[in-house]
């Protein structure tokens, strides 16, 4: 069983008879003499999707909840459920596309490094790689010689996100992502 203070963003607890994941932990130190870090986590229920904050003190014992995550890749929308394919045996996973709002802003077609987190034998999220590409289709026209500048313009992605780009890059561009901060990396490198 691991402390409070060991858990890392993304990890899957079991907490008052729910799975939760922790999406956000912050860390603070009280002032006076009862020392000990807090650990503030934002944590979503697998199940319902609900949003729970919980404070923890660092020597708290938390249980690790009984999931696993599944090498996947996007396979097809059906209504408002997103399909999944398992990259290994091919097991479709469906999501309710509710469950998953803010990481389908993330995926198309050729996104890989996704994984399907399973608990018990349903499929409740999915966890995106560290980055994606994804293709620019709309942005104001780039500004030659603008490289070098620090301004930045917002970029309209294929899959509805928005985020600043620099000046110089062009709608139908392909860009990296980060997907923790929403944030333009660079260009993709072109294959």
């Amino acid at each position: 069983m691991p402390k409070a203070s060991e858990i890392k963003k993304n990890a899957a607890i079991e907490h008052n008879g729910k799975v939760l994941i922790v999406r956000d932990i912050t860390r603070s130190v009280p002032q006076g003499r009862a020392g000990g870090s807090l650990y503030r986590m934002r944590l979503y229920d697998v199940v319902t999707g609900g949003k729970v904050d919980e404070t923890f003190k660092a020597e708290d014992m938390l249980n690790f909840a009984d999931l696993s995550r599944r090498p996947s890749m996007f396979s097809y929308i059906d209504g408002d459920q997103y399909v999944f394919m398992d990259n290994e045996d091919y097991t479709p996973y469906n999501l309710n596309k509710e469950a998953i709002a803010d990481e389908v802003l993330f995926i198309d077609e050729d996104t890989q490094g996704i994984s399907v987190i399973i608990v018990g034998d349903a499929p409740v999220g999915i966890t995106l790689p560290p980055s994606v590409e994804l293709t620019i289709t709309e942005t104001d026209p780039s500004i030659k010689g603008a490289s070098a500048s620090a301004r930045t313009k917002p970029a309209l992605l294929s899959t509805g996100l928005t985020i600043q780009v620099p000046e110089h890059i062009s709608t139908g561009d392909k860009v990296k992502v980060n997907t923790e901060e929403r944030k333009f990396m660079g260009r993709a490198d072109s294959k």
